[in-house]
């Protein structure tokens, strides 16, 4: 068996879902430690909540106080089983839907609500650029 360490083999990596559709990445690994020592994982965090804990506390937890208050998607960061990883290899695959994931939830409604309505953010070639001739 391959030595597996999750640092550099999990943490950031891109989860692919059963049908290899991004999910997000691995934002952070919860561990359980047994009474003989051995760590155990238990899951694989997703959502920025997490990724925002691991830069500065404070960060984690306005980006917790912005999703309670301010989000359209209230639900809390994905934790994904370590039973449901299938495969490890560039990327992390696991059993479970895409459509759960908060990652996809927060991507539609910044497109929506944000992204456009920045000029020149538009998928139509040429739109909003002034060099564009």
């Amino acid at each position: 068996m391959a030595e597996l360490l999750l640092v550099r083999d999990v943490l950031d990596q891109q989860l692919l879902d059963r049908r290899k559709r991004r999910v997000g990445k691995v934002d952070g690994i919860v561990v359980e430690l047994g009474a003989d020592d051995h760590a155990r994982v238990l899951y694989l965090e997703v959502g920025n909540a997490i990724l925002a804990h691991r830069v500065a506390r404070w960060l984690g937890r306005l980006c917790e106080w912005l999703r309670e208050h301010v989000s359209p998607h209230r639900a809390p960061p994905l934790r994904i089983s370590w039973k449901k990883v299938r495969d490890i290899d560039v990327s992390v695959h696991v059993d479970v839907d895409a459509s759960a994931a908060e990652t996809e939830r927060w991507e539609g409604w910044l497109r929506e609500h944000v992204i456009e309505h920045i000029p020149g953010a538009s998928h139509d070639k040429g739109e909003g650029r002034d060099d564009a001739e």
